[in-house]
């Protein structure tokens, strides 16, 4: 305890710096912001192949018909929900914070939640921002608020809690926070809890195919909250910029999530853990001519403030798009590169100090 605490003391915030001056962008364009968070939902380019096997394209056509962009491949950088959102809303790789003690960074929550670059330019940007979440799991240390508005408080949070908490019905305060008239732009993160992923620990396991049942039944309930979601946005605000991704993959293929710290080497099985849905819905449906740089988590909102900034300066300083886990059996414990920039499988370690 007191080394792992030690440890913590020790770890540098210079992951968080950025490269340039792109906290201090100015938009051009300021229209409403949704970034829809669909926890664990793979891309549609996995989703008829590999362990998945399943045609999600009702769905997908579904989104092309209401002015959706859908970008193949698109992956996350890390395998879990606070290593993922630390990295996507700090525009930069923490590598886990070069630290193998936990699996997960220090201080993720506040990261995601209190303070961080994402936060900072719409704020500078004159927006208002909104927290809309199924569960509180993000708000369990009680990081403080940054976000103008939340759906949950923290009063509503047991001390004692299994992590996710009662589930509770996004749909209705979205919109009605939608339908608020405001003299300000509104950036909205929505975290829906589905399909989520597989069962993490081997005693709670349906196994492989009851486990994959079980997720595709979950994406059928988030593709209806999904709709929903979107119909209703666009009858309200028709000019809005959407984004619905995802933080990671939905591990579908193995019997538990655990079962990732084993080295593996199998294509499919690595894309299913980082395999992450991206589908934009541009305003006047003009996306940038860039948009092709959209490969992973690490860079969506750098690309998307280059495109409300109408500043292409920006892409000079883009992230590697590699996909990075810790693995403790097979090889030598320690952080790994798991996906290459390219998108290929590779296993190269990276430095690790604990």
């Amino acid at each position: 305890m007191l080394f792992k605490l030690y440890s913590y003391s020790t770890i540098s915030n210079d992951w968080k710096i950025q490269p340039d001056a792109i906290a201090e962008v100015q938009f051009k364009k300021t229209p409403n912001v949704y970034y829809i968070q669909a926890d664990g939902y793979v891309n549609f380019s996995e989703m008829d192949k590999g362990f998945y096997q399943y045609d999600n394209s009702p769905f997908k056509s579904y989104l092309e018909q209401n002015g959706f962009k859908n970008y193949a491949n698109f992956r996350s950088n890390y395998p879990t929900t606070l290593e993922s959102n630390a990295s996507t809303f700090m525009m930069k790789h923490h590598f886990f914070n070069n630290s193998l003690i936990t699996g997960e960074i220090y201080n993720s929550r506040n990261t995601i939640i209190s303070k961080n670059t994402v936060l900072d330019v719409f704020n500078n940007n004159g927006y208002k921002t909104y927290f809309v979440s199924e569960t509180p799991y993000m708000l369990l240390n009680r990081p403080k608020m940054g976000y103008d508005v939340s759906n949950i408080a923290y009063s509503e949070i047991a001390y004692l809690n299994n992590g996710i908490g009662k589930r509770r019905d996004i749909v209705e305060p979205v919109l009605n926070l939608v339908s608020q008239e405001i003299n300000s732009p509104k950036f909205f993160f929505v975290q829906i809890l589905k399909p989520w992923h597989i069962h993490s620990r081997k005693r709670h396991t349906l196994y492989k195919e009851k486990e994959r049942l079980a997720w595709l039944e979950s994406l059928e309930e988030a593709n209806v909250i999904l709709k929903e979601l979107v119909s209703e946005i666009l009858k309200k605000d028709p000019d809005a910029l959407l984004i619905i991704t995802a933080d990671h993959g939905g591990y579908v293929g193995m019997d538990y999530t655990d079962q990732t710290i084993a080295k593996s080497q199998n294509r499919d099985f690595i894309y299913s853990i980082f395999s992450s849905q991206l589908s934009i819905r541009w305003p006047n449906n003009e996306a940038p001519t860039y948009d092709a740089h959209f490969a992973s988590s690490v860079n969506l909102f750098r690309i998307l403030f280059s495109y409300l900034s109408n500043n292409e300066a920006y892409l000079e300083y883009l992230q590697e798009d590699s996909s990075y886990t810790i693995i403790r059996e097979g090889a030598p414990e320690g952080i790994y590169k798991y996906i290459d920039h390219d998108g290929h499988i590779v296993f190269e370690g990276i430095n690790a100090t604990d």
